[in-house]
Order: structure tokens, then C-alpha cells, then sequence
């Protein structure tokens, strides 16, 4: 079957590196931040018509609609029927500072008190509802919940919808706000966040990831309706990847074997072969079990000559199911400045790791080409995506 090009058209990105695209790939390029990667300047009612609908929508849903909003902007005017304009979003676990304040309300108050609103606003999927409410999208309006892969999964979802002509125009991406005390509770109780307060991928000292809130969104749009609107054309999804390590419910399959595989069909999707791959956005969690098992992956695809590795969440921190919104939004913005963000955090090569290119202490210039962006989740769910420049 005939399968139809998909570009990049539209980005928005609200995250603790910066908000917006300049102040973010700004935030790429900067030292790792001191402290906790929360948002502390984000300002919902700027993002919503009514200022009713930010009160009655949770954190992760505000700043979905957010990034929404600077993506569409960024985009342009769509020339598309609204019943081919699709929302494929994704998050890793919902409105849970909204369950978490409504549970002490039922309990301190009684439950008459809970409020009408807490159903609509815990529901992983408001965010992709609300964006298309207040667009009136009304192409297919879906939410991918797969953990730290599901903005990755959503995104490559919603380019297989265009390329097989279910829709023209998709609004993908990822949201995710679980910075409250029980959320944080359960992630440091697991021991996956850092003990020191350091985000170090691939660092010899690594010992868990900093978490952060954020969204990032992407508007997908078939290649040639975007030429012939003069679109802003970021680059191309060339194709994706997705498998299960069924392994563990938290720990990658020993050696990266899964992850490989991942990255193996995302290759293969695109067409490619592993020598054409130009760049690798890592997962790179600093995680200790996490980071070895990538790097272990990525070595048995592109061996010792392989291309520049970065993980860009030395400066953002561990998005969960945003994750890899905002890391193609990195990649994309690393083509449009012919530039790959260095590792910030990393300080001391691991010898036990292979040998693979991380960029480090400073950017480096590169010919865009074929690019991966990786995404692997609690659950051993694996996403890989592939963009390309127009030029490569």
C-alpha cells in the first residue's frame, strides 16, 4: 500500500529547560539546572479562552492544552476539514494532583464535598479531549497510556494514521504533572529518583532520574498538503517502532535486547539501515539499570564507529509519558540548528558501559540526517522514532 509522507508542521513545548521554542532549546544548551525540575512560571490562564475551563481542568490537562496551543499557533492556518484534524495524545498516568487533593477532601470533609469536576479532570485522556473541544477536531481524538513510551507511541501512531489516509492533520504529543506528595512518595520509595539531585545520564556516579512536569506537541500534517500551504516544514517522520520487553514491571530485559529490537523495526520502518542513522536521542533516564541496558542496545546496532548520542534529560529531567514529546521536539529543533545538545550532568565516562559517542560538555555541529529519538517504559513498553530533514 501507498504510503503518504507525514511532516513536522508545528511544535510547542512547555518545560522546565524553557517554555516556548526559543527559550527551550536555549534551556538545551545551558548547564543542568540545581534542584527540582518543576515548572514554577507556568501560567494556565494564558492558554484557555475561558478562565472557568483552567480551574475545572488539572495541572497535566493546562499544560497539554498549552503546548497545543503554541504548536497550532507555530503551524499556521490549516486548510483541512476539521473532520480530517485528529488529536493522538498521550500521558503516563493523568490528573493526579487532582485525585490526590480530592481524596484529602473526602476525608476531611465529607463526601458531598468531592467535587462534580474530579472524574473529567483525573481522566488520562482530557487533555486530548480538551484540545479538540477547543479546536472542534473532530478526526480520531485517542490516548496512549504506556508509561515513560507513550508520547513516543502516540506520535508514531498518529503518523501511521496519515500515511494510511485516516486523517490529514494530527495534533500528538504528551502531558504529564505528577509532582505531588504521594506521586514523589512512590518514585522515591521505588529508589528510581536520584539521591543527590542530579540528573547524570550515563554517568559513572548515575543513580536515578530527576522528575519534572511538562508537554510538548507536535502537528503532523500530510507532506504535500503542507507544501502547498507553504507550511514551516520541521522534517519528517520517517518511520517508528514498537515491542514489549516482556520482562519486568520496572526493569529493562537484560543486555537491551528489547530496546534493540525496538530500534531495529523503527529502522526498518523508515527504510533505512542502521549506518544511515545520523543521531541518537537517548532515553537516558540516569537511571543506573536503565542507562546500561540503552547503551548495551545501542552499541549491538551501530557498534564502535556509531553516531552522536545525547540525552537531553541532563537539562529537563524525566518527563514520564511527555518524555518523548519533548525529545522529539529536541530532535526536530537540533535539525533546524544543524546543532546536538550536549549530555548536561555527565561528568565521568562508566567503564562498564560500551563505548558508545555521547556528546558531552558542549554541542556539536552536525549534518542532519535521519534521526532517532528512543523511549522505553515501565512495563517494558519500547518506542523508537525516526525523523528526517528535507535535505538529508
Amino acid at each position: 500500500m501507498h504510503r503518504r509522507r507525514v511532516a513536522v508542521v508545528g511544535l510547542g513545548v512547555v518545560s522546565c529547560a524553557g517554555t516556548g521554542l526559543e527559550d527551550f532549546w536555549q534551556g538545551l544548551n545551558a548547564p543542568a539546572p540545581e534542584g527540582e525540575r518543576r515548572i514554577h512560571d507556568f501560567d494556565p490562564l494564558l492558554y484557555f479562552d475561558n478562565p472557568k475551563d483552567a480551574r475545572r481542568s488539572d495541572r497535566s490537562q493546562q499544560m497539554g492544552v498549552a503546548s497545543a496551543s503554541m504548536a497550532l499557533e507555530d503551524a499556521g492556518k490549516l486548510t483541512t476539514d476539521t473532520e480530517r484534524i485528529g488529536v493522538i495524545f498521550a500521558t503516563g498516568v493523568g490528573g493526579l494532583h487532582t485525585f490526590e487533593d480530592q481524596v484529602l477532601v473526602h476525608d476531611r470533609k465529607g463526601a458531598k464535598r468531592v467535587s462534580p469536576f474530579m472524574v473529567p479532570m483525573i481522566m488520562p485522556n482530557a487533555a486530548g479531549a480538551a484540545i479538540s473541544m477547543k479546536y472542534g477536531f473532530q478526526g480520531p481524538n485517542e490516548t496512549v497510556t504506556t508509561a515513560c513510551a507513550a508520547s513516543t507511541h502516540a506520535i508514531g501512531y498518529a503518523a501511521r494514521l496519515i500515511s494510511m489516509g485516516y486523517a490529514d492533520v494530527i495534533i500528538s504529543g504528551g502531558t504529564e504533572s505528577v509532582m505531588s506528595p504521594v506521586g514523589l512518595a512512590g518514585f522515591q520509595n521505588m529508589t528510581a529518583l536520584s539521591s543527590s539531585g542530579r540528573s547524570m545520564p550515563f554517568d559513572k556516579d548515575r543513580d536515578g532520574f530527576m522528575m519534572t512536569e511538562g508537554s510538548a506537541t507536535l502537528v503532523l500534517e500530510e507532506m504535500e498538503s503542507a507544501i502547498k500551504r507553504g507550511a514551516n516544514i520541521y522534517g519528517e517522520i520517517l518511520g517508528s517502532g514498537s515491542n514489549a520487553d516482556a520482562h519486568h514491571i520496572t526493569a529493562p530485559a537484560p543486555g537491551g535486547t528489547g530496546a534493540a529490537r525496538c530500534m531495529q523495526l523503527a529502522i526498518a520502518d523508515a527504510g533505512l539501515s542502521a549506518c544511515d542513522i545520523r543521531h541518537v536521542n537517548a532515553h537516558g533516564t540516569s537511571t543506573p539499570h536503565n542507562d546500561a541496558a540503552e547503551a548495551q542496545a545501542i552499541f549491538s546496532i551501530f557498534g564502535s564507529d556509531g553516531p552522536p548520542i545525547t540525552s537531553t534529560k541532563g537539562v529537563t529531567g524525566h518527563g514520564l509519558g511527555a518524555a518523548g514529546a519533548i525529545e522529539a521536539a529536541a530532535v526536530l529543533l537540533s535539525i533546524k540548528h544543524c546543532l546536538i545538545p550536549p549530555t548536561a550532568g555527565h561528568k565521568q565516562k562508566d567503564p562498564e558501559l560500551p563505548d558508545i559517542d555521547l556528546v558531552v560538555d558542549s554541542a556539536r555541529e552536525w549534518v542532519p540526517g535521519p534521526a532517532m529519538s528512543n523511549s522505553f517504559g515501565f512495563g517494558g513498553h519500547n518506542g523508537s522514532l525516526i525523523f528526517g530533514s528535507l535535505d538529508s
